[in-house]
């Protein structure tokens, strides 16, 4: 038995959780999230809790039974709390600013790069050298600090490049002189 599946979500104060056939909407204070989930899952919202149940104990159903959950379970949390993520610039001479919406990061090439946010999803530039992308959904967010991540990716010999906060950068020895 799936131990995540089986878990019911808690509903926080203030978010609101409806169902429609294969449907979910969660509203909260933050906003508004909607999904489709697989059709042969079932939803059911009982008092301030939701539960995720599976027609039988297939592969296929045990597999979706913990996926689908975590699910509207991420859901639930974006729109009570939302997501955040963090990355930090390193190197000479890199770093971010907000222009308007829009993140404009100077990170070694030749022009600046400019990154238009999707929607729902906003930029904090608290330092020159950290970006926080924000937003409630954490598929969303996850995907916009990685593509933010992708224009300068860090590189193994001196460490410079767009990295997350805390991410560890395994080191490389450079090329050794000759005897």
């Amino acid at each position: 038995m799936s131990r995540i599946g089986k878990k019911p979500i808690a509903v926080p104060d203030g978010v609101e959780v409806t169902v429609d056939g294969a449907q979910v909407t969660v509203k909260g204070p933050k906003g508004t999230l909607s999904r489709e989930i697989h059709s042969e899952m079932s939803v059911k919202v009982a008092d301030k809790e939701v539960l995720v149940e599976r027609p039988s104990e297939a592969k296929k159903h045990r597999s979706l039974h913990g996926t689908t959950r975590s699910l509207i379970a991420n859901m639930v949390e974006g729109v009570a709390k939302g997501y955040s993520k963090e990355l930090e610039l390193v190197g000479v001479g890199y770093r971010a600013q907000k222009k308007g919406k829009n993140l404009g990061l100077t990170v070694g090439y030749s022009h600046p790069v400019e990154i238009e946010p999707e929607e729902g999803i906003e930029f904090d530039v608290p330092s020159q050298t950290e970006v926080v992308v924000k937003g409630i959904d954490k598929e969303r967010v996850g995907a916009m600090a990685a593509k933010i991540r992708s224009v300068r990716e860090p590189e193994p010999y001196k460490g410079k490049g767009i990295k997350y906060k805390g991410e560890r950068i395994i080191r490389k020895e450079g090329k050794a002189g000759k005897k």
